[in-house]
């Protein structure tokens, strides 16, 4: 279990106390550990103590009487309405918690710490004249829990045999997704603010949002999508596919389901439901472009900052004229980020090693195209790989020129995140039903769950790239001055490159929300600065984060388009690339076999690679490699031939043939078959 750091405190006090405690026995007396002279002393000055947030409970209880000058009990009338309207109570396990929405007279849990041993009889006695009773006792904690009303508390707290008395408290885990991102680390980093993306909303191109999953509604267990609108001309409303409710939940999903084991990178953000594929994960290039159209004309309305599209094409044409390249490129223009999975043809059938295989619109340079990386379900990053299938560049979207099939070779994709059998939520549709786990039965977690608590495993970049569209929307929350360049370029220079992948499986290494929110909150406002002006507010923080217990350097550099820049002043000067109307891409070119950078979109104190770069055995991203471009070498000496074959002659993933002008949602299904995300207990 994975707990919150005030619940961590919590247990501190009360595993302190229970150094102090013996073991209780309710049958023969029995003093292993020759504590009986200590309790005697301490029955000699009795002092129960009440824990401090019961004791102002209570006293709360007590001034509301005085208040009503000790006025006659509730009819049974009231008590009832007042129970009905306590929406906010919590019920675990069948015993009510302690909290001011729970009636003071109603039974409820408390923790009870002895400071004699006693008889079962005898406490049940005790109980059962102040109308509680005991629940279940801890032989080897000297503890019972015990169910009464509050209004007993004191009560039983004048008797000698009892120590300490506290509230049974609600104690949730941090979700696996929240905590290996360093999400949760960052929530409190804006002073009176928590960060969990509210008031941002996220637009979600997909196969709908189940919007009765508890695991994607609002705290309030209402619907989180603001609108929900069909693109595919089918009428169905709902998630049929089973793709979009999954997608959503990794970036929005709550604590409602497996008390927040599947709590998402950003719980308290919007959404536009936004329907562009079909029951059978299918869609059309034009209804995905009718879609975009519709964000941006609705973007102030609504605050849409982030869009994210777990689906894609394999590229026919160069990005210059992909439409839906084109269709993206406008919507960043227009001040939404975009988030698009890079696709899951990282392999053959026989598991070779493809690169070439990244979608479109993940083909643009304008997007943050998301590869994916396996945790192994645990929480540390120092075991962390990018996975088998996710797509590896470079971009192979072509034109024709003077007869030849001339590819774009952009480096892609600009970073990966967790996206290896990941556990979210599930759609559940009578009609027709969900396509995904009807084909794949394994991928349903079968616990028994209603139909509005169901879950469900799926990999691929399609999972990696919501994690990554949550990171935004907090950036955003914590500094919604910032231009979607900006965001781009902050998420890559705070990364962290893993050792043993090159630059074109991982783009600039896996997500980092710790550092990524740290420095995205001291960036000035950007509309009043200029190339070179000062960028941050306060100086630059240290480059390096801890996130699950494993500390690592930011990579510190920005991907473009064939090469990487690095240098420090990428973060504490402004660059004319993170602007609007522009993309980082714009800030370097190839003259004459060469890359050159833009003096008017970068400063003299940020270099460049000479081309892709290799990862050294530290994890840093700094050497030079070979300039990709027209067809050259790759850092690994490895030639890409013109088109469909790699230099070994394995057939490149842009050869696969697909209807021309779909868009398929790109899971993995099953993902890599290792250790992975745990379900909830």
């Amino acid at each position: 279990m994975i707990l919150t750091k005030s619940t961590k405190k919590i247990l501190t006090m009360t595993l302190g106390a229970l150094l102090c405690v013996p073991s209780l026995s309710f049958g023969a007396h029995k003093d292993p550990q020759g504590l009986r002279p200590r309790k005697a002393a301490l029955r000699t000055e009795k002092a129960t103590t009440l824990a401090p947030d019961l004791e102002e409970l209570i006293a709360q209880d007590e001034e509301a009487g005085a208040l009503r000058n000790n006025s006659k009990p509730r009819t049974l009338a009231e008590a009832r309405r007042q129970k009905l309207s306590a929406t906010t109570r919590t019920v675990v396990s069948g015993v009510t918690l302690p909290s001011p929405e729970v009636a003071a007279d109603e039974r409820q849990s408390f923790i009870v710490q002895m400071n004699d041993f006693s008889t079962s009889a005898a406490m049940q006695a005790r109980l059962a004249g102040l109308n509680g009773r005991v629940n279940r006792k801890y032989d080897g904690t000297g503890m019972v829990m015990v169910e009464l009303p509050r209004t007993a508390i004191r009560e039983l707290a004048a008797d000698p045999a009892v120590a300490y008395i506290s509230p049974d408290r609600p104690v949730s885990a941090s979700g696996h997704l929240s905590v290996t991102s360093g999400a949760e680390q960052i929530r409190n980093l804006v002073s009176g603010v928590t960060l969990n993306g509210k008031g941002i909303t996220v637009a979600v191109f997909d196969s709908g949002i189940a919007s009765t999953n508890n695991l994607i509604q609002d705290p309030q267990q209402q619907n989180r999508a603001l609108i929900t609108k069909d693109f595919t001309g089918t009428g169905y409303y709902g998630d049929f596919y089973g793709h979009g409710s999954h997608v959503a939940s990794l970036f929005c999903g709550t604590d409602v389901v497996g008390n927040g084991y599947y709590r998402g990178v950003a719980p308290g953000v919007n959404l536009l439901d936004m329907i562009v594929l079909t029951k059978d994960g299918v869609g059309s290039s034009s209804a995905v472009i009718n879609a975009i159209d519709y964000v941006i004309s609705v973007k102030s309305t609504y605050n849409v900052r982030v869009i994210n599209m777990s689906l894609g094409t394999p590229p026919k044409d160069s990005y210059l004229n992909d439409p839906l390249c084109a269709a993206v490129r406008k919507a960043v223009k227009a001040g939404i980020v975009v988030v698009c999975a890079a696709g899951n043809m990282g392999k053959d059938s026989v598991g070779t090693k493809l690169y070439g295989g990244i979608h479109s619109p993940g083909i643009d340079p304008s997007v943050i195209t998301v590869g994916a990386c396996n945790t192994f379900g645990t929480d540390s990053r120092s075991d962390d790989v990018v996975t088998t299938y996710s797509s590896r560049g470079p971009t192979r979207g072509y034109a024709w020129v003077n007869g030849v099939k001339k590819y774009d070779d952009l480096i892609k994709p600009d970073l990966v995140a967790p996206g290896n059998k990941l556990i979210g939520a599930m759609s559940v549709s009578k009609t027709p039903s969900n396509t995904l786990v009807q084909t794949y039965s394994t991928l349903e977690i079968k616990n028994g769950a209603t139909d509005s608590m169901k879950t469900m495993y799926l990999s691929g970049t399609s999972m990696a790239a919501p994690v990554v569209s949550g990171a935004a929307a907090l950036m955003l929350q914590a500094n919604p001055k910032l231009t979607p360049n900006l965001v781009k370029a902050i998420l890559m220079y705070t990364a962290q490159p893993l050792s043993g992948f090159d630059i074109l499986e991982q783009g600039a290494g896996e997500l980092n929300i710790d550092g990524a929110v740290r420095l995205a909150k001291i960036v000035k406002d950007p509309g009043s600065l200029s190339n070179g002006s000062s960028l941050l507010t306060t100086s630059l923080p240290s480059q390096q984060s801890t996130v699950g217990g494993t500390t690592f350097k930011w990579g510190q550099g920005v991907i473009t388009d064939y090469c990487f820049l690095y240098g420090s002043e990428l973060v504490t000067k402004y660059q004319g690339m993170y602007g609007s109307g522009v993309f980082l891409a714009d800030a370097t070119g190839v003259s004459n076999g060469v890359i050159t950078r833009s003096s008017t979109l970068t400063t003299g104190g940020v270099s460049n690679s000479k081309g892709v770069v290799k990862i050294n055995s530290s994890g840093v991203m700094l050497s030079d490699g070979v300039m990709l471009a027209d067809g050259v070498m790759l850092a690994d000496g490895t030639k890409l031939a013109t088109g469909v074959m790699l230099s070994d002659g394995v057939v490149m993933a842009d050869a696969i043939i697909t209807v021309s002008g779909q868009s398929v949602a790109l899971t993995a299904e099953t993902g890599d078959p290792t250790a992975c995300m745990q379900a909830a207990p």
